[in-house]
């Protein structure tokens, strides 16, 4: 009988699809088993490697699978979906997943740890609030501008606002019903819960970034903060797991979209491909350097005035977002520190 080699799971809620194949491709065995019985029918195979897509859940099952013994290799589902054979159905799926698996070429995402998917949930939690903040001040505006009050942007202005409806102060173009403060006040009442809230995450993350030594050593990059280390920590992890500096910045979208043909290169904006938290948040603080650069510009060399004076602020952002990018990956692989003078310089401790 041959041996497994490579089995592939399609997972879903509750019933999920197998396919087991040998070391030529051959098909040893496809089922379909409920969520219960996954883990001891593989944990009855011998040690093999095992190919999920990844997907929601799809780090706890390789943990959960590596504890057994096995391989696991997870794929993007859009590098599964060219292997997928005439109809779409699971049992199509998982063997497309096994002949994903078994390609030299392919390209695996690391499996995360419990640690970092804590990160991970905490960053998405104070994103979630922040959008639900700016979704309920909008809401205010908008109700407010239907009786013809007008709110410039900025919580300041709200609260002004605020502070006008409940000591009667507030020029209103017409009287207001009496129903209104007392609804407004409710959204108010609700902004001030969200700002507790991103407060709140925000304090947890500031507290892990100042004392994770890989945080400490983001934070020396100009243009990287406590909450840009912190998404580091949550959505990458390790960042020695790409091999070079290039392949970090194409994995987070900030290298050029390449349509060549005919040995003429063609290069478009940026692919935007990667782990976009990431990069609006490298973005971000790319386009803060420039703005910080443009009001000492006198300050700097030929080379960058000449950038500053000719180039757009987005352009030269995006620059140095892909710039740091790079540097955050040599940061990591050598195990230095940031120094602007030079650059990188080593510890003093590795000159001993």
């Amino acid at each position: 009988m041959n041996h497994c080699t490579v089995i592939g799971i399609d997972t879903a809620k509750h019933s999920f699809a197998l396919h087991g194949a040998d070391i030529n491709g051959g098909t040893i065995f496809r089922k379909t088993l409920k969520r219960a019985k996954v883990l001891p029918f593989l944990s009855a195979q011998a040690p093999c490697t095992v190919a999920l897509e990844c997907s929601g859940g799809s780090h706890y099952w390789g943990r959960a699978i590596r504890a057994l013994g096995h391989e696991v290799k997870l794929i993007p589902a859009n590098y599964v979906k060219p292997y997928v054979k005439r109809q779409k159905n699971d049992a199509n799926d998982a063997a497309a997943i096994v002949e994903a698996a078994s390609r030299a070429s392919m390209r695996f995402v690391a499996v995360k740890t419990r640690e970092t998917q804590a990160r991970a949930a905490l960053y998405r939690s104070r994103a979630l609030f922040v959008q639900q903040r700016t979704q309920t001040a909008n809401a205010i505006r908008g109700h407010l501008q239907e009786f013809g009050i007008v709110c410039a942007r900025g919580f300041a202005a709200l609260g002004k606002v605020r502070t006008g409806l409940a000591d009667g102060t507030l020029e209103t173009p017409e009287p207001l019903p009496t129903s209104v403060p007392a609804l407004l006040e409710v959204l108010f009442e609700q902004l001030d819960r969200l700002t507790d809230l991103v407060a709140a995450c925000e304090a947890k993350m500031r507290a892990i970034t100042a004392t994770d030594p890989d945080a400490l050593r983001y934070q020396t990059v100009p243009g990287v903060g406590p909450i840009t280390a912190f998404a580091l920590l949550a959505f990458v992890g390790d960042l020695s797991q790409f091999k070079n500096g290039r392949e970090f910045a194409a994995w987070v979208g900030l290298t050029p979209k390449e349509h060549s043909t005919g040995g003429r290169q063609r290069l478009g904006g940026i692919t935007r491909m990667g782990q976009r938290d990431l990069r609006y948040l490298l973005v971000q603080g790319g386009m803060a350097l420039v703005r910080h650069r443009r009001r000492r510009f006198n300050e700097q060399s030929p080379a960058v005035q000449e950038a500053l004076a000719t180039k757009p602020t987005k352009v030269l952002g995006v620059a140095w977002a892909n710039k740091n990018a790079r540097v955050l990956w040599a940061l990591t692989h050598h195990q230095e520190t940031y120094d602007p003078s030079h650059g990188v310089v080593r510890h003093a401790n590795a000159h001993a």
